[in-house]
């Protein structure tokens, strides 16, 4: 077999320009070198497989190299850079500090700083992880790296920053590695494929890039796990998508363009069919809140890069954006989001996945009734016209209306009387008549219903007469008087209240007093009742020329000193003794 390299050696960048998306570090490293400015001590952070060890090889090389570049770069070529290529080179030291975190393995470290290199002008020594270190190693490292010999640097490497007790970051030159973007992971994915004689969709590679999450190393191996699962050399999408088992972005953009359409059984369909192929509801629901969220970025011009896809299905979610309200978005989000953080406590979770995506199919009709509250409550008063139903399968006239009568139904001589039709006539027509109290949804209970409704309906004009100001100043008194609160019924008893037709003014203080009736949720039901009207409405006015005057309370003049000292001898008469005996004199 031939010895395979994995492509995060083999590909593994040898000068600073070829580090991908960290060229703030690179750059910063170079001008150092250019200006001789270079640190003895070096702190690289950052995720992890974002080019820290990377970036301290190649400037232990530059710090070693016979034969500098120009750009300051590593020549490759002298004896140090080969050597070192080569990993036998006896002045750079790499270190892992997950395995050498003890005392004793620094106190041996800090042994062998103390001898001069043998060869080039540099020892670099690389540590690792080094936030595996205990703390006595920590503090027993602390001299050495504050005050090294001339001719040594220390080149640290952590993935977690906030582990390093702040003695140490005193004493380096920190930098920041970020993360690495998608674009700049495909454009490195490509080269990577020119040199190995691949063809890759770049919608496959963009899809490696998104599972990376940051990490280029990743990236680079599962490219070569892609790579070596596909026959022809031709990494596809679907190639990706299976490998990695990853939900293919067609079946959201297929069970949103269901949900817009209100197609509740498609959608039902699209979802039993992600979760036979194995994937679970929260990948399903995490997924599409993703895909929510990249509607949402092709809704604004200046967000548009932050969708990181290829450029076919860009095109794809600008169309389907274009189709998308605003408000549907944000709702369909809220709710994925609420599904997504209460799916550890349900029990069922397909069911609770299920009513999400339930929701979110009949969004736009919540939507609809919100803005337009009456058409629903019109429709809501509506009752069947019985007249337009058949009997003895003849449709009847507009002026006939057979009510079904069940026998087994009791009824009172009052609710058969608000029955209309309800005689010896109808009744006799009613045995004949095929129709049950089952298919009319309740027949003589129906009629009953209709009754209650047309009465509710006239209670208003019947009650007009209530609404007079001294019904109102009653109800106002009567209202004050079961507050329990001293101080808000002090502020009701002092409110001036008038009526002006349907709308009740009320004039108060302050605000605060304002604030203080708003609060009261039981004042507006209650008025209406009292008064008879369910129209009525509270408007707020604020005359601060009814604020009583608070009486201030009599407080007594503060005494003088003088008034004082007097007191204090009316009661021991001895303090004017001790005052000549020492001669003292009082001032004021």
């Amino acid at each position: 077999m031939s010895n395979f390299v994995v492509s995060a050696r083999k590909y593994r960048p040898m000068r600073f320009d070829d580090v991908v998306g960290q060229q703030h570090v690179s750059q910063t490293l170079k001008n150092a070198l250019r200006n001789e400015q270079v640190a003895h001590a070096f702190l690289f952070c950052g995720p992890r497989g974002v080019g820290k060890t990377t970036c301290a090889r190649i400037l232990a090389k530059v710090l070693n190299c016979e034969n500098i570049t120009s750009d300051f770069e590593p020549c490759n070529e002298c004896e140090a850079c080969q050597s070192f290529n080569e990993n036998a080179s006896f002045n750079i030291h790499e270190l892992d500090a997950a395995s050498n975190n003890s005392v004793e393995h620094i106190r041996a470290l800090t042994e062998q700083v103390r001898f001069q290199p043998q060869q080039g002008k540099k020892k670099i020594y690389i540590i690792d992880e080094v936030h595996m270190l205990s703390q006595a190693a920590f503090n027993a490292f602390l001299k050495t790296l504050e005050e090294p010999p001339p001719y040594a640097t220390f080149i640290l490497a952590t993935t977690e920053k906030h582990k390093i007790i702040p003695t140490i970051l005193s004493r380096c030159q920190i930098f920041d590695f970020k993360r690495i973007q998608i674009p700049e992971m495909v454009t490195h994915l490509e080269n990577i494929c020119k040199e190995e004689g691949l063809d890759a969709e770049k919608d496959a590679l963009h899809i490696i890039g998104q599972k990376a999450d940051g990490a280029l190393r990743d990236a680079l191996s599962i490219f070569d796990r892609i790579a070596s699962s596909v026959p022809d050399k031709k990494i596809t999408y679907d190639s990706v998508i299976t490998n990695l088992n990853i939900l293919d972005y067609d079946y959201y953009f297929k069970v949103l363009d269901a949900m817009l359409t209100e197609d509740l059984g498609q959608v039902m369909l699209l979802f039993d069919e992600i979760i036979n192929k194995g994937f679970e509801p929260d990948i399903f629901i995490n997924g599409l809140a993703g895909h929510l969220r990249n509607l949402l970025v092709c809704k604004d011009t200046q967000t548009i890069k932050l969708l990181e896809v290829g450029d076919s299905v860009k095109a794809r979610y600008h169309e389907q954006a274009g189709l998308s309200p605003m408000a549907y978005l944000l709702t369909a989000l809220n709710i994925a989001n609420d599904c997504d953080v209460e799916y550890k406590m349900a029990r069922n979770k397909r069911l609770h996945v299920e009513m999400a995506i339930i929701k979110m199919t009949y969004i736009n009709r919540a939507i609809s009734i919100a803005n337009n509250p009456q058409a629903v409550v019109s429709q809501e008063k509506k009752t069947p016209d019985l007249s337009t139903l058949p009997v003895n399968g003849a449709s009847t006239t507009s002026n006939t209306k057979p009510i079904a009568h069940k026998p087994e139904i009791e009824t009172t001589s009052d609710e058969r009387e608000a029955i209309p039709g309800n005689n010896s006539n109808s009744q006799a027509t009613n045995h004949q008549s095929p129709i049950t109290p089952q298919k009319l949804g309740g027949g003589s209970l129906l009629s009953k219903i209709e009754a209650e409704v047309k009465k509710e309906e006239e209670e208003p004009e019947e009650k007009l007469d209530l609404l007079t100001a001294e019904n109102l100043a009653k109800a106002w008194e009567d209202f004050t008087n079961n507050i329990q609160s001293p101080s808000v019924k002090s502020q009701f008893k002092n409110a001036g209240v008038e009526l002006v037709e349907d709308e009740v003014r009320i004039t108060v203080s302050s605000e605060m007093a304002k604030g203080s009736m708003q609060t009261e949720s039981g004042l507006m039901p209650f008025l209406r009742e009292q008064l008879g009207s369910k129209t009525i409405r509270m408007t707020y006015g604020i005359d601060s020329s009814l604020r009583k005057e608070i009486e201030k309370p009599d407080v007594p003049l503060p005494m003088t000193p003088m008034e004082k000292y007097k007191k204090m001898v009316e009661k021991n008469g001895n303090l004017e003794d001790l005052r000549k005996r020492f001669d003292l004199t009082f001032e004021d």
